[in-house]
C-alpha cells in the first residue's frame, strides 16, 4: 500500500510539473483586418492564464504565451469561435460568425482589405 502511495504521489507530481508557466503557442485563426485583429487579441487575453497574445494579419498566425496550468489550446479556440473567428479545428456558429463587421467577412472571398478598415 505504501509503494502505491508513492507512485501516485510521484505520478501527480510529475503531471504538475509537465505543465509550463510560459508556455509559447501559435495557430491559425482566420480573419482579415484590424477589426479583427483587435477582437482576436482581445478573445484570446479574455481567456484565465493567457498571458500574450499577437495575430498576424498577413499569415493569420495567433502568437500566445500561456500558463498551461490554467489553460489549453482548446479552451482558446473555443473563444475565438465564440467571437466569429473559425480556427483548423473549430468552427465559429454562423450566428457567431454573422455577428462580425462586413469588412471581417473571411469566409466570402480571399481578397485582403486589411488596409480598407482601421478601427
Amino acid at each position: 500500500m505504501k509503494k502505491v502511495l508513492i507512485l501516485a504521489t510521484l505520478l501527480i507530481t510529475g503531471l504538475g510539473l509537465a505543465q509550463e508557466k510560459n508556455k509559447k503557442m501559435t495557430f491559425e485563426v482566420d480573419g482579415k483586418c484590424d477589426m479583427c485583429k483587435m477582437r482576436i487579441e482581445k478573445a484570446a487575453l479574455g481567456v484565465d492564464g493567457v498571458k500574450y497574445a499577437v495575430w498576424d494579419i498577413p499569415s493569420h498566425e495567433l502568437s500566445l504565451i500561456v500558463d498551461e496550468r490554467k489553460t489549453n489550446a482548446m479552451e482558446i479556440k473555443s473563444a475565438l469561435v465564440a467571437v466569429g473567428h473559425d480556427t483548423k479545428e473549430l468552427k465559429a456558429t454562423q450566428e457567431a460568425y454573422d455577428k462580425i463587421h462586413v469588412c471581417c467577412k473571411y469566409r466570402e472571398d480571399d481578397s485582403d482589405d486589411s488596409e480598407k478598415h482601421r478601427p
